[in-house]
């Protein structure tokens, strides 16, 4: 039987994760009674029971101590080998689904969010060190969390603990608020100065071609795909979950798309992170 628990930030996906468990031949169950989870592990491993895939989900709650949670998944840890998901986001994007959705945090009904969710990261921090996954869900959409979720639980692929976006922006618009790591293409000649040229975009091979043919470019891309080959192992190994690459230039259209285009070519395929490309002023101006 395969048993996978499902635990996390309030408002990091845990509801979404079960219901994607579900439809992949998971028996889902949620918010079970801590009393109740050793009995519920016990009749789901029966030899003559017909569940072969169960995942439960498990809230930080005022009405139980997660503590006895912790306790009683340490006792299942000798008889049940189980799996455990900690979905996270940070405290900038768990606030602001708060406040789309209206919802109180579980730890702080009368208080402020803030406080419920600095609260809630303490008591969980041992719980998501001992994880086997890991997803931080601030920047995935629905369908690459689905995807993250078939890959480890479907296709039985290697888990890639570290997801990295590459992200092509306009210091014009500003720099991402989210970027670990900045990079400013303004070096190389502008192709907007190229009539021509002006209104196509990184993504077209007219403006490729011209960006690209520039020796500097390459020489760019081969020292950065090198710090990169350094910088990857490293954060992965302190823990890190998400890595974000800011690549500007003037309007985030031409040299800075062009580029990250290109970075993303040399590190998809890896196997070893995740990764996607968002190019964020592409259409500015448009």
């Amino acid at each position: 039987m395969r048993f996978v628990i499902v635990t996390g930030m309030s408002g990091g996906g845990k509801s979404a994760v079960l219901k994607m468990l579900e439809d992949v031949g998971f028996y889902c169950v949620d918010n079970l009674p801590v009393p109740l989870i050793e009995k519920f592990a016990e009749l789901t491993a029966t030899p003559n029971s017909e569940i072969g895939k169960v995942a439960l989900g498990l809230d930080v709650r005022v009405d139980q101590p997660f503590e006895e949670a912790c306790k009683v998944m340490e006792r299942l840890r000798a008889d049940y080998k189980y799996e455990v998901i900690f979905m996270d986001a940070s405290d900038q994007v768990l606030l602001k689904r708060y406040k789309e959705t209206r919802r109180v945090h579980p730890l702080s009904p009368q208080g402020r969010v803030e406080e419920g969710i600095h609260r809630e990261r303490e008591i969980l921090k041992a719980v998501k060190a001992s994880a086997n996954y890991v997803i931080d869900t601030s920047n995935l959409l629905v369908r690459e969390l689905k995807g993250e979720i078939d890959r480890i639980f479907v296709r039985n692929g290697a888990y890639n603990s570290l997801m990295v976006t590459i992200l092509s922006f306009g210091f014009k618009y500003g720099i991402p608020g989210d970027a670990d790591l900045v990079f400013d293409v303004r070096f190389l000649p502008n192709p907007y100065y190229m009539e021509e040229l002006r209104p196509q975009t990184g993504n077209d091979s007219g403006v490729q071609e011209y960006v690209l043919g520039f020796p500097e470019a390459g020489e760019f891309l081969d020292r950065l795909e090198d710090m990169l080959r350094f910088l990857i192992p490293n954060y992965v190994k302190e823990g890190k979950n998400q890595l974000v690459i800011g690549i500007g230039c003037t309007g985030g259209k031409h040299r800075s798309v062009t580029l990250a285009n290109e970075l993303y070519k040399r590190m998809e395929n890896k196997g070893e992170y995740g990764l996607k490309i968002y190019h964020r002023d592409v259409k500015q101006g448009v």
